[in-house]
C-alpha cells in the first residue's frame, strides 16, 4: 500500500535536498584515470605496465654497447567493487507529490554511489611507503590552537613535514595536493601562508564546491568529510600527487522499468569501480590529533 494512500493533502513542489559531502578522494586533482580502459562489469582486471628505470653506464668511444632487457613488473587493478541501487515510485505517490520525485531520487542515488567510492579510495592510505609518514598511529602529531606563539602550528607540524617527505621521494612539485578534515581548515586559516581560493570579487570560487579551499606549502588543499578518523580524536591528513592512485569506474547500467506486480515504475543502477595505490612513494600521510576546543 502506498505510504501516501490517497491522503487529501497538499505537497510542496520543492523537494528538500539532503545534505551531502564534498567528494574529494576520487577527484581529478587527487587520482588519475590513466588505466580506466573499457570496463563492462565487476570482475574485470585493468593491467598496468610498469618498467624500471634504464641503467646508465659510462661510455668509451668505439666500445660495444650492452643492451639492457627491460622487465615488465606490471600491476593488476581489480574492478572488484560493485554497488547498486533500486527503488520504486508508485503511481499514486508520483501523482500527489508535485515535485519531480524520480529525478531527485536518481540524483541522490548517484551521489551515494560516488560517496561510497570516495570513502573506499580514502582508505588506500594504509599502503603508503614506510618512510613517508609524519607521526605514527600510536604517537600522532598534536597541533596547537591559535595563540600568539603558535599562529601556524598546523602548517609547521603537518604541512611542511609532508612537503619534505614528498620532495625527498622525488615527487614533482607541480600538482601536489593535501586533504584535511574540516576542523583542520580553521587551523590553516590562522597562518598567512594559507592562500584561500576566491574569485575576482573575493567570493569563494567554483573550485570550492569540489572541496578545494586554498593553497599552502606548495599544496592544493582540499577539505573532506571522508578524511579517515582512525581512532578517537586521531585523523589522517593525506598528501600526494595524482600519479600515486589510479581509479577506474563505470556505471554499467541505469534503467527504468514498469513493475509487473504493482502500479509503479522501478529504477535501478549498477556502479562498478576499482582503485589502486600504484606509487606508494607518491603519497605521504600525517597522523594528527584534533586539538580540543575546535
Amino acid at each position: 500500500m502506498s505510504v501516501l494512500a490517497f491522503k487529501p493533502e497538499i505537497w510542496s513542489k520543492v523537494i528538500l535536498a539532503a545534505l551531502q559531502k564534498n567528494l574529494v578522494f576520487g577527484g581529478p586533482g587527487v587520482v588519475n584515470n590513466d588505466y580506466e580502459g573499457e570496463i563492462s562489469g565487476p570482475g574485470n582486471v585493468v593491467h598496468i605496465t610498469q618498467f624500471g628505470d634504464p641503467v646508465v653506464t659510462s661510455y668509451t668511444p668505439n666500445s660495444t654497447l650492452t643492451y639492457q632487457t627491460l622487465n615488465d613488473a606490471g600491476l593488476d587493478m581489480n574492478i572488484d567493487q560493485a554497488y547498486s541501487f533500486s527503488f520504486s515510485v508508485d503511481d499514486v505517490d508520483r501523482r500527489q507529490a508535485a515535485g519531480d520525485m524520480q529525478s531527485y531520487l536518481e540524483e541522490r542515488a548517484s551521489y551515494v554511489l560516488a560517496n561510497t567510492a570516495d570513502t573506499y579510495i580514502a582508505g588506500l592510505y594504509t599502503g603508503v611507503a614506510s618512510g613517508n609518514t609524519v607521526g605514527t598511529s600510536s604517537v600522532p602529531i598534536t597541533p596547537a590552537l591559535f595563540a600568539s606563539a603558535t599562529p601556524a602550528d598546523f602548517y609547521t607540524k603537518v604541512l611542511l613535514p609532508l612537503k619534505v617527505q614528498l620532495t625527498e621521494a622525488n615527487i614533482p612539485m607541480q600538482g601536489r595536493y593535501v586533504i584535511v578534515p574540516p576542523w583542520a581548515e580553521a587551523l590553516l586559516e590562522q597562518t598567512q601562508a594559507f592562500i584561500a581560493v576566491t574569485d575576482m570579487q573575493g567570493q569563494p570560487s567554483e573550485v570550492f564546491t569540489t572541496g578545494m579551499i586554498g593553497r599552502a606549502a606548495g599544496f592544493d588543499i582540499y577539505v573532506s568529510n571522508n578524511s579517515i578518523n582512525y581512532s578517537g580524536a586521531n585523523w589522517i591528513c593525506q598528501a600526494g600527487h595524482p600519479m600515486a592512485i589510479t581509479y577506474a569506474e563505470q556505471i554499467v547500467q541505469t534503467e527504468a522499468l514498469r513493475l509487473q506486480t504493482t502500479f509503479a515504475d522501478g529504477v535501478r543502477g549498477l556502479h562498478v569501480f576499482g582503485s589502486k595505490l600504484v606509487r606508494p612513494d607518491a603519497i605521504a600521510v600525517a597522523y594528527v590529533t584534533r586539538p580540543s576546543g575546535i
